[in-house]
């Protein structure tokens, strides 16, 4: 389905479309430098696998797991595993607009939780749900509104009633805050942390592709962006690589040194 074919259906609050649909061309664009730990790449290997097996698993009445939650900092890959996900199983994505589903009015954001839940069951496709904490949140906060408490309720009911022609991914940077219910209901779950020295020297290498550079820059910018996330990495090089063309130079650790104290990436956050 195409993007713009799909759009005519999305349903609608507050005046705007309660999600985008990406085709799987569009994902794969969006996912080109995701860089996943062993261990998630594991878990999607298998996932794909299980899916491509999906008589066999029948025959044995396992059921296919459908159903991924991803928790951890931000800027650690959780929404371009998403695209990444839609782009190997060739279905389109489907990402919700939390912004329009959540309504001050009573009963409105569980009825369009029900609506994006229905649509996506209209075709094969990966529904996401970024920031799922948003809607998942625990009903056992003294603070939580009995609003958002019927909403989490609708939640766990389209959860367990989603069929198993699509796929349904969320992400949380809070991970202690959703619903014990709620985590129930995932098959899969993935955990995302901050990239370790190999990671960052290889997304850096992406990042900075044939690009101009000192020698000692990579090994300066490896060090000195430890406790970044890949969002904070990818910033901080492209304000670099403007300062280069700036200055007509070769990128040099002054430049990454410089760029870091202007963006001054807030680490105490993740």
């Amino acid at each position: 389905m195409s993007k713009s074919n799909a759009s005519q259906r999305i349903p609608r609050a507050k005046g705007i479309d309660m999600a985008t649909v990406y085709s799987p061309k569009e994902c794969g664009k969006k996912a080109r430098h995701l860089i996943l730990p062993d261990f998630n790449q594991r878990i999607v290997d298998e996932f794909i696998a299980i899916l491509g097996m999906r008589e066999e698993f029948e025959e044995h009445h396992v059921p296919i797991p459908n159903k991924i939650v991803m928790y951890g900092p931000p800027g650690t890959g959780k929404t371009l595993t998403a695209f990444y996900m839609a782009n190997l199983l060739e279905l389109p994505l489907v990402l919700t607009r939390l912004d329009a589903i959540i309504h001050s009015h009573l009963g409105e954001t569980g009825s369009n939780i029900r609506k994006i839940f229905d649509y996506a069951d209209t075709f094969p496709c990966v529904l996401f749900l970024d920031e799922f904490d948003a809607i998942a949140r625990t009903r056992d906060s003294n603070d939580e509104v009995k609003e958002m408490a019927r909403a989490v309720n609708t939640l766990l009911q389209c959860l367990d009633d989603f069929g198993d022609k699509s796929i349904m991914m969320a992400a949380t940077n809070l991970e202690k805050e959703l619903d014990q219910a709620i985590w129930r209901r995932f098959d899969t779950k993935m955990t995302y942390s901050l990239p370790d020295f190999g990671r960052r020297q290889h997304y850096i290498e992406i990042l900075l592709g044939d690009f101009r550079c000192e020698a000692s820059a990579l090994t300066e910018a490896c060090d000195l962006l430890e406790g970044c996330s890949f969002a904070d990495m990818e910033q901080i090089v492209l304000k670099a690589k403007r300062k280069t063309i700036i200055e007509r130079q070769p990128l040099l650790r002054s430049h990454i040194k410089d760029s870091y104290d202007e963006y001054n990436p807030d680490l105490a956050k993740v």
